[in-house]
């Protein structure tokens, strides 16, 4: 699913894509911006029996995590997501840069503008840790077995 508003969405879907090719998988992208489409994007998933979904990021998702967690239950549809966010709301997976760290570089990024730094000579930071957060309640609901080696790759459990 990608949110159509979204840049950081759009690249992310063009790279899910990209990668299915490469892999000769089926994608399907489902571009949705308001919550009735996300509604109809759960149902036409379930109609074509997709097998799990990824939301791409984006500020409109992000607050509508525990409706994703709620319809990917509902529809017993795994989801993989950007944030932990939705993993905390019942969602399946997530795996993405760490929002505490996020927030700690913006907050120096603000001081040393503060005191008197442009921010045009700042350079962009790219996150260096990123998080694999998996909900063992939601698996279970799903009916998957979280395999041992992914177990230990993860970096948090919500159980």
């Amino acid at each position: 699913m990608a949110d159509p508003n979204s840049p950081e969405s759009l690249t992310q879907s063009r790279d899910v894509e990209n990668i299915a090719r490469t892999l000769a998988q089926p994608v399907i992208v489902l571009n949705v911006a308001t919550d009735g489409e996300i509604d109809a994007a759960f149902s036409t998933m379930r109609q074509q029996n997709v097998n799990a979904f990824f939301a791409c990021g984006s500020p409109f998702f992000n607050t509508r995590s525990h409706r994703f967690a709620n319809l990917a239950s509902t529809h017993k549809i795994p989801g993989m997501y950007s944030n932990r966010n939705y993993v905390n709301a019942g969602g399946l997976i997530s795996y993405g840069a760490g929002i505490p760290e996020a927030y700690y570089q913006a907050g120096l990024y603000v001081g040393r503008i503060i005191k008197g730094a442009r921010p045009g000579d700042l350079p962009v930071l790219q996150p260096v840790k990123f998080e694999l957060v998996i909900n063992l309640k939601s698996a279970k609901a799903l009916g998957l077995d979280v395999p041992d080696r992914l177990m230990a790759l993860t970096d948090d459990v919500v159980e």
